[in-house]
């Protein structure tokens, strides 16, 4: 479902979440002829397919630089009109609305806070993966136009439940619509003994399950 895309050095590399993210989009059948926005956009892999899926006018966020250019090359180049803004996605939907958002934020568990910088940004999420899904989650809300709808891809490693209750809490209607189990990368492979020892991972684990979550925005 990848199609071949432009990708600057370190931005992060459209791979099995962004594929059950984009056939999520696909399976969903939202209705055409909506304001869409791609949160973490990368290489703008999912803005395209939100176009190609008919959307009226098509948003992409990322705080790159290198992944602003990427998805700009990516959408020009198809002859996309896609609207493209290098901010923090809580600046964007704190002054907008949108029918559709669709997000695959960084999630990794590790020992540490998000770097501020450098390839790693575009996965780390700190020590319980949801740095950036807690903040997502409590914004969405309010960012959703009526009848609006989010799909969120995430690890399960940083609590599937958590995230259905977040976005509950606040009023929407959430479930998990998609489901994948992928053998670990590179990165969870060389803090496998971390996630252990911080109880996110059982000893004889070696994958772990991808999610979507899809919330609807049910208040008038």
């Amino acid at each position: 479902m990848i199609m071949r895309l432009f990708r600057a050095p370190g931005v992060y590399r459209p791979q099995a979440d962004t594929r059950l993210l984009m056939r999520a989009m696909t399976d969903a059948a939202l209705p055409p002829g909506k304001a869409v926005l791609d949160l973490c956009t990368g290489t703008g892999a999912v803005a395209v397919h939100a176009h190609r899926l008919g959307a009226k006018t098509v948003t992409a966020v990322d705080i790159s630089r290198a992944a602003v250019f990427s998805a700009w090359l990516n959408s020009r180049g198809r002859g996309m009109s896609i609207e493209l803004l290098r901010n923090d996605f809580a600046h964007v939907l704190r002054h907008r609305r949108f029918d559709t958002v669709l997000a695959n934020p960084p999630y990794v568990p590790g020992p540490s806070a998000p770097p501020s910088r450098g390839r790693a940004k575009a996965w780390e999420a700190g020590p319980t993966g949801r740095a950036l899904l807690d903040p997502l989650c409590d914004i969405l809300p309010e960012s959703l136009n009526r009848d609006g709808t989010a799909l969120i891809v995430h690890s399960a490693l940083c609590g599937t439940e958590r995230t259905l209750q977040r976005l509950r809490a606040g009023g929407l209607k959430a479930a998990v619509v998609a489901r994948r189990t992928t053998a670990f990368g590179p990165v969870l492979r060389s803090r496998a003994r971390w996630l252990r020892d911080a109880g996110l991972l059982d000893p004889s684990e070696t994958s772990e399950e991808l999610v979507v979550i899809r919330a609807d925005r049910i208040k008038p």
